[in-house]
């Protein structure tokens, strides 16, 4: 009772129940690939559940400070605050080993889920327009979740972070005139500063998570705004969306899912170790430690680091450092073409229609192939990250281990790039519905030219209908610069033309296909003929012809006779 009086007085004074229900009426899709997105939602506010928690016992100094505590091999020793209250927050706060390593957890998850999320976009067309922007958001919120990862993990002040700290700064240096100017100016002085951990604890708690506040509300409500995207189906076109309403099938759902990443968080934090500083001690300058990797997310660029050659070389006089090109240029490219992908292609397509329904990955062989390609490529550097402990636990000399890795990082994107997009376009050209029935037919035709015929066949001789739809096909041919298409069924002597024209091929196909989806094989046989017109319309036709032919007949004898019958006199006052 008082809630609803507390409710219709907030609604008289702010007239929100018109906005409100319109937003509980949205329909989201209900395909499970739209999670994504949530799961790494629920972790960010995981992380900030716990996060809030951690802040009260961690303490952001680089003074040095007594350790004493229940872990004994580091009682009575002196080490920097951050890394004491680490370890006195894992040993001596109740529940604070849990609540840290579930932090860390969420941290991995988070961005896990970004980079799933933003390969599913990629893969399915979904950031083409409308939704550039938001594809900027995403990429720009991977940055961001890339970095806060990297602050939060060299917090500790522990050898293993300190070190990933050193490598950075390193990386940093050798961008060439302004490398050391840009770490003097993050850290407060040169490496190790004592301004360095107060500086990364409030970029990780404060700057880095407001802006990703501000950038998921953006990415939200451009979501609300905008027309949802959906996977093609039955009843699916490009002005509906077919799913459930945001309340109350979708919100249950979704809390459900909310609930689930939370126990799972909290799960892996209790019983599945990770980042145990107390292990690896406290850092110091001038120590290092192996084997050692770090973060899965940050794995990619540590491997580069190790793949690539020595090669130093000076411009104008200035030197240009190795780690200049795996650190610097590898991830500025990687960003660069993440942000300006949407634009190059619309450029290349010269697709610039708005698209609210998804592409199958087979419908674009070529993205797919560049897709599988570029991943591999970062997976083969992620697992360089770890050379030192694959190394160590197969018991084979690092050196064979990391010049077999520079050969694969080389090769095997190309392999499986070249391997994606020749599937893709079997899959999209056969009659397969699936990669498992594809047959060696199909991978032949899939080497071949668009317009190459198959082999025993004519170059103008029509594809046969599919065998599951016998005596049915879809029809396209060009219209000045449009594209037409009909259906046409054979056996039952039907032919429906479409009342759309499309702009390009590939749209006449995608249309024919989401009307008509169980009829796969077009044909192109140029403007179709028209329909033989049936025997009332041929007897029309052809005593219509008959009598105008006797009118006009008619007409020329009545004008003769006229003129025979008139007089001289007529005929001089008719001049």
């Amino acid at each position: 009772m008082i809630l609803d009086r507390l409710a219709r007085a907030f609604d008289d004074r702010l007239r929100l129940s018109p906005v409100v229900r319109k937003a509980l009426a949205k329909v989201f899709p209900d395909h499970w690939s739209f999670m994504l997105g949530e799961i790494a939602l629920y972790s960010f506010v995981a992380l900030v559940l716990t996060g809030v928690y951690l802040t009260f016992f961690f303490d952001p100094s680089s003074a040095d400070r007594v350790y004493q505590g229940s872990y004994a091999p580091l009682d009575g020793s002196t080490t920097s605050a951050a890394y004491a209250s680490t370890v006195r927050l894992s040993w001596d706060v109740r529940g604070g080993l849990m609540i840290r390593q579930t932090h860390h957890w969420a941290a991995l998850i988070f961005v896990a889920a970004i980079v799933v999320h933003l390969t599913r976009i990629f893969f399915t067309g979904a950031f083409r327009r409308p939704r550039e922007l938001n594809w900027l958001v995403g990429v720009t919120m991977l940055v961001l979740a890339l970095a806060n990862g990297f602050t939060g993990y060299s917090m500790p002040d522990d050898l293993v972070s300190g070190m990933g700290l050193r490598i950075l700064v390193s990386v940093t240096e050798s961008v060439p005139l302004v490398g050391s100017w840009l770490v003097f100016l993050a850290l407060g002085g040169e490496f190790p500063s004592d301004e360095m951990i107060p500086r990364l604890f409030i970029t990780h708690v404060l700057l880095v998570p407001a802006l990703l506040v501000a950038l998921i509300s953006a990415h939200l409500a451009m979501i609300v705004r905008q027309k949802h995207s959906q996977f093609p189906g039955l009843g699916r076109t490009e002005h509906n969306v077919v799913g459930s309403r945001l309340y109350p099938s979708y919100t249950l759902r979704s809390l459900a899912l909310f609930a689930w990443v939370l126990a799972v968080l909290f799960a892996l934090g209790g019983l599945v170790q990770i980042n145990p500083v107390w292990i690896y001690g406290p850092f110091v300058p001038a120590g290092a430690t192996a084997p050692a990797q770090p973060d899965w997310y940050i794995g990619w660029g540590d491997g580069a680091l190790r793949l690539f050659p020595p090669w130093e070389f000076r411009i104008a006089g200035h030197l240009v450092p190795a780690p200049f090109f795996p650190g610097v240029v590898l991830g500025g490219v990687t960003f660069l073409a993440l942000y300006a992908w949407p634009f190059v292609e619309r450029w290349c397509t010269g697709d610039r229609r708005s698209h609210h329904l998804l592409d199958r990955p087979r419908d674009h062989p070529v993205r797919l192939g560049i897709g599988v390609g570029v991943l591999t490529f970062f997976a083969i550097l992620i697992v360089a990250g770890g050379d030192d402990v694959i190394a160590r636990e197969l018991r084979i000399p690092i050196y064979d281990l990391l010049n077999t890795l520079r050969v694969l990082v080389l090769v095997l994107p190309l392999v499986t790039g070249t391997l994606a997009f020749l599937l893709a376009r079997a899959l999209r050209r056969g009659d397969a519905a699936r990669l498992g029935e594809l047959t060696r037919a199909d991978l032949r035709a899939a080497r071949r030219q668009p317009g190459e015929p198959a082999p025993g066949r004519a170059v103008d001789e029509p594809e046969l209908p599919a065998p599951h739809r016998p005596g049915e096909r879809i029809e396209l041919w060009p219209d000045g610069d449009r594209w037409r298409w009909r259906y046409h069924d054979e056996r039952a002597d039907l032919a429906i033309l479409s009342n759309r024209e499309a702009y390009t091929e590939q749209e006449a196909v995608d249309a024919a296909r989401l009307a008509y989806p169980g009829v796969d094989r077009l044909v192109v046989p140029g403007p179709p003929p028209p329909a033989p017109p049936g025997r009332v319309r041929t007897a029309v036709r052809r005593w219509g012809n008959a009598a105008m032919g006797v009118a006009l007949l008619v007409t020329a004898l009545r004008q003769r006779r006229r003129r025979k019958d008139a007089g001289p006199e007529d005929r001089s006052s008719s001049q």
